[in-house]
């Protein structure tokens, strides 16, 4: 199976057995990965589309695959004991949605201030169909001047895609519009709640 290489740079995580456990998800799901990871000590992960929680165990077996290390922000009640001792050692960061702050600015210092940063996130910010994205992921990678890596997981396929560095220029609406292009044909796990 083809596991894209980490280059010197990419932060990582994980030993040969972790790896080993990826792949094995990554073999009994029959999925496959498409294009590499850059070699960047820091960007943000987009990850597209988020329909169903599946994509988490799809994300899972891709991590441990690759062995990078990542840091993603998700939902206060999934970081409940027992479950939330498993979410924070991948590296998720609870966040009370009902609380108001300004996480992006709270992101970008966080890249400013680490030497490696890979920061994943679901634009679409819910399994629900969705007309709009999110787009605070773009202000922080514009913000903290590293590139947004889209992945795409499709599930028509079976193949994780990984498309090159997109590096912000300022314009939101027309980056968008080129990022979402990486996903025509993309394939979710429930079509129906996917749109863009």
């Amino acid at each position: 199976m083809y596991v894209p290489a980490l280059g010197p740079s990419v932060p990582r995580r994980g030993n040969a057995i972790s790896r080993l456990i990826g792949r094995a998800m990554m073999r009994i799901g029959g999925w496959k990965f498409e294009g590499t990871v850059p070699d960047e000590p820091k960007f943000v992960v987009i990850v597209v589309p988020h329909t169903s929680n599946w994509d988490f165990i799809v994300g899972v077996g891709a991590l441990f695959s690759l062995g990078f290390r990542v840091s993603f922000l998700g939902k206060h009640s999934i970081f409940k004991w027992p479950l939330g001792i498993f979410m924070r050692w991948l590296g998720g960061i609870p966040v009370v949605r009902s609380v108001s702050r300004d996480r992006v600015t709270e992101n970008i210092n966080a890249f400013t201030s680490a030497d490696k940063l890979i920061l994943a996130v679901a634009p679409e910010g819910t399994r629900k169909l969705v007309k709009e994205w999110k787009t605070g992921f773009y202000h922080v990678a514009h913000g903290a001047h590293v590139p947004i890596i889209p992945v795409a997981f499709d599930y028509g396929t079976h193949t994780i895609r990984l498309a090159p560095p997109f590096w912000t220029t300022g314009d939101v609406d027309g980056d968008i519009r080129k990022i979402k292009e990486f996903y025509r044909g993309v394939v979710a796990k429930n079509p129906e709640n996917f749109q863009l």
